[in-house]
């Protein structure tokens, strides 16, 4: 039998540069030897790359909170059942960009929805499958405006992209709570000028976590 996986999630504001950790946290542990699966949400399965599109089309500015909820729910309802408890039985290392942290920071503190039934319909879809460790990266607001101000200008935003400053406000606090409730599991990165010296805390976080 081999040894159960270790679930590690990355979370932040839409911005901060996420993706491009998450991607070479993956080229890194891969080179030293694990095995790597990479993964994003909403998406991962057909069914939550389907829903992924209904959720970030910015066509669909007319979507209720509650509607948002349960969507992003659903798409990651398949990708655990599907997806996610096979490989950490399989003793994979499993990096996925966002989890149940998003869910509570954006449709709890950012949208408004009750804080405990928005964490009620993510153990509904997620069960007992929890992250063993949660990257935050968070920023600096003025900063992640400027980010932000680009990707509108090359067409490149999204619905979520979309919304105003006091919106992320209230999503960074929301996982600044998160945080200050589980300091064992969530670790605070600060994005910094350099790329590197952001991913130096990262791996030096994760390195410490799996040996």
């Amino acid at each position: 039998m081999k040894a159960r996986g270790f679930l590690i999630t990355f979370e932040g504001v839409d911005g901060t540069g996420k993706t491009t950790h998450v991607e070479r946290l993956a080229k890194d542990l891969k080179a030293e030897g694990h095995e790597v699966l990479l993964l994003r949400e909403p998406g991962g399965t057909n069914i939550g790359e389907q829903i992924r599109q209904i959720l970030l089309k910015r066509e669909h500015q007319a979507m209720t909170d509650i509607s948002e909820l349960f969507l992003f729910a659903a798409a990651r309802s398949q990708l655990v059942r599907e997806v996610i408890r096979p490989a950490l039985e399989q003793g994979v290392f499993v990096i996925c960009d966002r989890f149940i942290d998003s869910t509570v920071a954006y449709q709890g503190y950012g949208r408004g929805v009750d804080i405990d039934f928005v964490k009620s319909v993510n153990e509904a879809a997620v069960g007992k499958t929890k992250p063993d460790l949660t990257i935050w990266i968070d920023i600096d607001l003025e900063v992640l405006a400027k980010r932000l101000g680009k990707r509108t200008q090359n067409n490149k935003a999204d619905r979520l992209d979309l919304e105003p400053t006091a919106f992320r406000a209230r999503v960074r606090e929301g996982y600044q709570k998160i945080h200050e409730a589980e300091p064992q599991r969530v670790f605070r990165v600060m994005s910094m000028p350099n790329i590197d010296d952001t991913y130096e805390q990262i791996i030096t976080c994760v390195r410490r976590e799996i040996l």
